[in-house]
């Protein structure tokens, strides 16, 4: 893996760019599919709902390439910066303009996303970690995803449907932002190192899951539930892996891990708020 972080975090951006696209184009197709009707069907059926699908497409190029170029803790926490492009977008769909107020809290993402980036300096990590070092998180996780899953189909409330499907999409994304490190360097090996790989068909599971129960929460509840859950959940769980399974470490002191956890405080709460923003635009 080449370590050019400039290259990283502009790929990245682009990435969010794309993602904010797609999320705002699929949300709209999703919820106009009533709860009894077969979703699936009525999603290959929308041309906006591919539209969105192609903007997912370019995303998750630009995310490939991102990976190539810096560390999962790098890349995944700059994807939050999808709400900050999504909210322009949304304000124009909907005949509305973005009132001070909501500028003001995305400059405070921005904000802690520099601090995140500048003071985190997170370390690019070993991707190549064998099997065993990945049984004990990968079943956390995915044991997390689960239930959260399971909790979210059964939910009365479409808001909370939409929150706990979108954690579990979010997660899954993460995890194949993860695995995505492993696999693109598998190619300069051939395609048959590529498809004996447990990595590769863990990459795929987890990108179609996520891809269906985004679009279960797309389906359920409007963005102010669903996209947060999704964007938040993403770098988390990309992050959890770097760290438990990478081996990917924060470059600074215990005053910088504070302020990076500050950061990540902040992040949260900003996207929770930038969204809620968008969908009452």
């Amino acid at each position: 893996m080449s370590n050019h972080p400039v290259g990283a975090v502009g790929c990245a951006l682009l990435a969010a760019l794309f993602f904010a696209l797609a999320a705002v184009a699929q949300q709209r197709a999703a919820a106009s599919v009533p709860e009894g009707d077969s979703l699936v069907r009525a999603l290959l059926s929308n041309p906006r709902w591919w539209a969105g699908v192609l903007g997912d497409i370019g995303g998750y190029g630009m995310q490939v390439a991102a990976l190539a170029l810096g560390a999962v803790l790098l890349v995944q926490p700059i994807l939050v910066s999808a709400l900050v492009f999504a909210l322009p977008l949304a304000a124009k769909l909907n005949g509305r303009r973005i009132t001070g107020r909501t500028w003001a809290t995305a400059l405070a993402l921005t904000a802690a996303l520099a601090c995140f980036l500048l003071v985190g300096n997170p370390t690019e990590g070993n991707t190549n970690a064998p099997l065993r070092d990945w049984l004990i998180p990968l079943t956390i996780l995915v044991g997390l995803i689960g239930t959260a899953t399971a909790l979210g189909i059964r939910a009365p409330a479409p808001g909370r449907r939409a929150l706990l499907l979108g954690t579990a999409s979010g997660s899954l994304y993460g995890l194949a932002a993860a695995l995505t490190s492993y696999v693109t360097g598998l190619f300069e090996h051939g395609i048959g190192h590529v498809l004996t790989s447990w990595q590769t068909w863990a990459l795929v599971a987890a990108g179609i899951t996520g891809v269906y129960l985004q679009q279960r929460a797309f389906q359920a509840g409007p963005l102010s539930a669903s996209l947060p859950a999704v964007t938040i959940a993403e770098p988390l769980a990309a992050a959890f892996i770097g760290v438990t399974v990478l081996d990917e470490r924060f470059r600074t002191n215990t005053f910088g891990l504070v302020l990076t956890g500050l950061a990540v405080v902040v992040m949260c709460a900003t996207t929770i708020r930038l969204s809620r923003t968008q969908a009452a635009a």
